[in-house]
């Protein structure tokens, strides 16, 4: 597996893995299939692993923990803080609103190291800007973790160039998460552009469009109960058959090239710049391996502007997120 950087201090597999799914948002499964998924990520050489708090709750930040004990010296375990959690509540319901005070961050910081079993945080993030809270504030507070040993560096996700910039002067930032994909564009422009000028590592999360991208998911009715992309507009009726045929397009062109949709979606992402690291998820060992074999794709630039065109983001039906939920971005 190709290597790339984060900030100046990690060193990571080009393609990493998103462990959300295993245990929230989308309807999870048993712990023993996730380790074997885990493990075999680390054997094909993935050592990106990104988890958070909110995951369950804080049941992702276990299972990770307790899969990756063995290989704690190979891989890079990424989490999140920046909720009010529910503790009492399962699913995406338990996020009550953010937070991101000084005090906050230290207590999220000390239960996840407890949750995960390690010593130190490779990567941690605010999940989302706290609009209540100067985003100097927060970084100083992740910033003393770092100067304590308990985090190795510093991460945002969701945020705007005024808010990177302004978080980067208080702290280094290694990276920056946001969704990305061929179908959610939103990063491109003064996001991308701010991560490149500061040196910043770019995560996209969600590279295959939440699994759409990778044309299995025909209609919402494969959603279990619980499944978060239910509340989710591209998958409703009036818009999913519209983003089909587009999926259908990139199945074609994948087919062109020997490779699949979801290897076509990804080498897209990564063709956008060396500093970008994406991590989707992946809950069975086929699926992981088929998205790790997207980093030996190479694109020409022809065939990614085909790409660009083909899912331009005038094309897509739907917005990204519905309302305004906890976790819905603010900047």
């Amino acid at each position: 597996m190709q290597k790339r950087k984060l900030g100046t201090e990690l060193t990571v597999s080009a393609i990493g893995l998103g462990c959300m799914g295993m245990s929230h948002a989308y309807g999870g499964q048993d712990e023993a299939t996730s380790i074997r998924t885990l493990h075999r990520a680390v054997e094909i050489g993935v050592n990106f692993f990104d988890t958070a708090e909110v995951y369950g709750p804080y049941v992702n930040e276990e299972l990770v923990g307790k899969a990756l004990k063995p290989f704690r010296d190979k891989v890079v375990i990424a989490t999140k803080f920046g909720f009010r959690i529910d503790p009492a509540k399962k699913d995406s319901s338990a996020m009550s609103g953010l937070d991101s005070r000084p005090e906050q961050v230290r207590a999220v910081a000390e239960a996840s190291l407890k949750r995960l079993g390690i010593d130190v945080i490779d990567l941690f993030y605010q999940h989302r800007v706290d609009p209540d809270v100067p985003i100097e504030e927060t970084v100083g507070a992740m910033a003393e973790l770092v100067t304590q040993g308990k985090v190795r560096a510093l991460g945002l996700s969701e945020a705007s160039p005024d808010i990177i910039r302004r978080a980067h002067a208080v702290h280094p930032i290694a990276a920056l998460q946001s969704e990305y994909s061929l179908w959610t564009r939103d990063p491109e422009g003064d996001v991308l552009d701010t991560c490149r000028q500061l040196g910043i590592g770019f995560v996209p999360f969600s590279p295959l469009g939440r699994g759409f991208l990778t044309g299995k998911i025909q209609n919402t009715s494969e959603f279990g109960e619980g499944d978060l992309r239910r509340t989710m507009p591209r998958f409703e009726a009036e818009n999913i058959e519209a983003n089909l045929a587009l999926v259908r397009l990139v199945e074609q062109m994948a087919s062109e090239k020997g490779i699949t949709a979801a290897q076509l979606a990804l080498a897209w992402v990564l063709a956008k710049g060396d500093f970008i690291v994406p991590i989707p998820g992946a809950r069975k060992i086929p699926n992981l391996e088929q998205n790790a074999g997207a980093a030996d794709v190479v694109l020409t630039a022809d065939d990614v502007k085909r790409l660009d065109d083909m899912l331009s983001p005038d094309k897509i039906a739907g917005a990204r997120y519905g309302g305004q939920a906890a976790w819905t971005p603010r900047r």
